[in-house]
């Protein structure tokens, strides 16, 4: 009787301790999913909403990737390089007239293709397509840091002269999709526009960045520097007000310069371009060697573009690195392995994104310092999704000097994620990103803070520890549900592409 007795004391005093110790999931202050499964955003006191990130990727997720038809098949030269054989294919494919904004896809045999350069794919509409990560294989052979396959355009973006109308709005908070202009009338629905914020000295006083910590190098932020072009396309016009394809991804205030919005072309761009069911590999001379394959797939002035289901190993800096210059570019269902470099700054940047609208899915990568990661002014929404890091030397997440709107949706990491002012690192990297939001990712701590202006920087349902990052007494960000499991939705992403189709 007494050893009953002594047992439930123990059990109701562990059911106790537990609910002690158990938090209630809360109730999303930003977002929340209805009845129907649609979604629910609730501004803050500025009227900033989460921006809606299911815009991005191939045709901003409208259209799938397609099974473009083959019209050249080529087998690996066995016995030595391969090199000429495939630009060669490339090139013919290339003089093809555009069927459909194809060209047609060129099928590698099974087979191993050593590649002493690089081969450079410069017309729309040209796919390379291998037979398996495990048949077809790319070798970046001999010394050269390079990247191996290369999708690139040419020209820039340019503004259309005579077309540059100022922002009417006092104030364009963050995940609106209209502007009011103070005239509407140079415009029509599928015009390419620029959402154009200029960089201020007051802005750049307000965030600190006049004053970052001087090492040798550091610079400190100049406002010539920070002017932002958002690239969007009208869909709408009611009077002088317009409706963009993208959400604006941080707040545009006429205190620091207002917005602008003007026409733009970009006529060198390719687009209808991609890579899939190949194997990349970079010879190297030993685990620090720094003279060899650099990059598995690059695209620079591409639009409307994906990798899929490759693998790369050995490379030094990335498996996919997407220039400035791009956008809607699709990289899903890829691995990178087990880079070779000394480890340290410009090095394992897995998979890189510069660009804007971009998609990163279902990716692993293995070794890295920066898994998944964003560059200087990086422009949003942009999204990284069920992505893994293993044995990460660094941490994920922007990696410096404003990039905004970024979601990182179900990342899991054994290392980091950080969203931060980097202050004197680099160059003078200082405030790495705002509009940075993170759901439901599982890491070994993170550190999320806001800037002391101009926005904020979001982690919902964050599984790890929270930590002060670099600088203890910056701003913090807003934390939601953290090590809490169960946040609805379960992918933001996901819910936001599917909310939208449904609408649509």
């Amino acid at each position: 009787m007494i050893k009953n007795i002594l047992f439930l004391s123990t059990a109701l005093f562990v059911c106790l301790s537990i609910k002690t110790v158990v938090k209630k999931l809360e109730e999303s202050k930003y977002i929340r999913v209805n009845a129907d499964g649609s979604l629910k955003y609730l501004p803050d006191a500025k009227g900033n909403t989460i921006p809606d990130f299911s815009h991005v990727g191939y045709h901003q997720g409208d259209k799938a990737i397609p099974a473009v038809t083959v019209v050249k098949t080529v087998s690996a030269n066995e016995s030595g390089d391969s090199g000429q054989l495939l630009q060669n294919a490339i090139d013919e494919v290339s003089q093809m007239p555009l069927k459909d904004g194809f060209r047609g896809a060129i099928l590698l045999k099974k087979g191993t293709y050593k590649i002493a350069g690089t081969l450079h794919i410069n017309k729309s509409g040209i796919v390379l397509r291998g037979e398996g990560e495990n048949a077809t294989k790319l070798i970046a052979t001999g010394k050269g840091q390079r990247s191996l396959v290369v999708f690139g355009g040419d020209g820039a973006l340019s503004a259309i002269k005579g077309t540059r109308v100022q922002v009417a709005d006092q104030f364009v908070p963050v995940g609106t999709f209209s502007l009011t202009l103070t005239d509407a009338s140079k415009f029509k629905v599928g015009d390419n526009i620029v959402v154009y914020r200029p960089g201020t000295d007051q802005w750049i006083k307000d965030l600190k960045m006049d004053q970052i910590e001087a090492r040798d190098g550091t610079k400190q932020w100049q406002a010539k520097e920070y002017n932002l072009e958002f690239e969007r396309r009208i869909i709408k016009i009611e009077g002088h007000k317009i409706t963009l394809d993208n959400p604006i991804v941080m707040e545009m205030e006429q205190k620091y310069g207002g917005a602008e919005v003007y026409k733009a072309s970009f006529e060198g761009r390719i687009n209808e371009v991609g890579i899939e069911n190949i194997y990349l590999e970079s010879e190297y001379a030993n685990d620090t060697d720094e003279d060899h394959g650099w990059v598995g797939v690059e695209y620079s002035k591409v639009q409307d573009g994906w990798a899929k289901n490759i693998t790369t190993k050995y490379f030094g800096y990335a498996a996919v690195s997407i220039k400035a210059t791009s956008k809607q570019i699709t990289v899903k269902d890829s691995k990178c392995l087990d880079a070779k470099s000394v480890i340290t700054g410009g090095r394992r940047y897995s998979f890189n994104n510069d660009g804007q609208l971009n998609l990163f899915m279902n990716l692993e990568s293995t070794d890295a310092r920066h898994d998944y990661v964003t560059g200087s002014k990086t422009l949003g929404p942009n999204v990284f999704t069920q992505c893994k890091a293993i044995r990460t030397h660094a941490d994920i997440g922007p990696h410096h000097r404003w990039a905004a709107g970024t979601l990182y949706d179900n990342i899991q990491t054994d290392g980091e994620i950080n969203v931060q002012d980097r202050g004197n690192w680099g160059s003078g990297h200082g405030w790495a990103g705002v509009t940075q939001v993170l759901w439901n990712c599982k890491v070994k701590r993170a550190a999320v803070q806001s800037p002391w202006a101009n926005g904020q920087n979001y982690s919902f349902g964050t599984q790890g520890d929270k930590y002060d990052g670099r600088f203890k007494g910056r701003p913090d960000g807003v934390w939601e549900n953290q090590n809490q499991t169960g946040i609805k939705p379960a992918s933001l992403y996901l819910a936001q592409l599917q909310d939208r189709q449904k609408r649509n």
